[in-house]
């Protein structure tokens, strides 16, 4: 019978610990849940491989093979995701910005500059979480940042935005091979553009500051975007690029991303909130941004690097 999906294991690349015989307790414990197995393989080396295999009619299903491969390497620091394989590489990648493309929450670094750093920070806590609604925990925060001025947002961007592991070589590598990437957040354009720009994203989008005098206002201007707007946004893109939903990507870790998450043809909630770790079927708690080509079945020696 041919493979209908794939387990792909996947570690940090910082620690490449994976070895043979993880792929070969997978293997069993699948056959256990009534699939056959085929040849697996090496994605990456001591990072990343992949385990076909397809499940017998009547013998078991995909769900409970998920569950075995996963108690196959319990004690093993690693991420066991279970995904089809047709279909398996995206033709569209929208991910959002602060704690999964970057390392930081942008809106935290610029309070912590204008000295209400505390009270921001437990506003968007709350928030990814989902314990309190996003555009007004938005406007909330925005609120306390009245009469900072512009350059801080410059200085806040030099001092503290980083990408986080891997984040251009996801963005370059999925351009490379055809694919649109789009960055979406709840945060602000000032910071989406430069981060789509030194990522290498195709497009980004965000909110905006409202500006007097060259001084933040404390509100800002036109229609916030939160979770409805990344999950339309994710809906625009695939009607514009023409694409089958099946096709696209979404990736985030806070709880406005699940809607888009849910849409998305596969949906991976990266080093997420628990309520995001919850919501879908597909999650990196240990490996870095290479994993969502991992994930693609990207080998190692196709990703574009620096």
């Amino acid at each position: 019978m041919s493979p209908t999906h794939v387990v792909t294991v996947i570690n940090a690349p910082s620690q490449p610990a994976l070895r043979a015989d993880a792929a070969g307790s997978v293997r069993v414990a699948l056959q256990m849940a009534g699939a056959s197995t085929h040849a697996w393989s090496w994605l990456d080396e001591g990072v990343a491989f992949d385990v076909p295999f397809a499940v017998e009619p009547g013998a078991g299903d995909v769900a409970t093979a998920q569950s075995h491969a996963r108690q196959a390497l319990h004690n093993v620091r690693a991420d066991v995701v279970v995904l089809p394989l047709a279909g398996r590489r995206k033709k569209l990648l929208v991910a959002d910005m602060d704690s999964t493309i970057i390392g930081q929450e942008c809106l935290d670094e610029l309070a912590a500059r204008a000295g209400v750093g505390a009270e921001v920070a437990a506003l968007t806590e709350r928030a990814m979480r989902g314990e309190v609604d996003f555009a007004e925990a938005l406007q909330q925060r925005v609120a306390l940042l009245k009469d900072q001025p512009v350059a801080l947002l410059d200085r806040t961007y030099a001092e503290s935005v980083r990408l986080n592991p891997g984040a251009r070589t996801l963005a370059r590598t999925m351009h490379a091979h055809g694919a649109h990437a789009a960055l979406v957040s709840g945060g602000f354009k000032f910071f989406t553009s430069r981060v789509a720009a030194a990522a290498g994203f195709d497009s980004f989008g965000g909110n905006e500051f409202e500006i007097e005098g060259g001084n933040l206002t404390g509100g800002i201007a036109g229609d916030i975007l939160g979770a409805d707007a990344k999950l339309a946004r994710l809906k625009e893109l695939t009607a514009e690029l023409d694409l089958d939903p099946k096709d696209t990507l979404a990736l985030g870790d806070g709880a406005n991303d699940i809607p888009m998450l849910q849409a998305g043809g596969l949906g991976v909630a990266y080093h997420a909130k628990p309520k995001v770790r919850a919501a879908v079927a597909a999650r990196i708690d240990h490996g870095d941004l290479t994993a969502v080509l991992y994930l693609q079945g990207y080998r190692a020696a196709e990703f574009v690097r620096d």
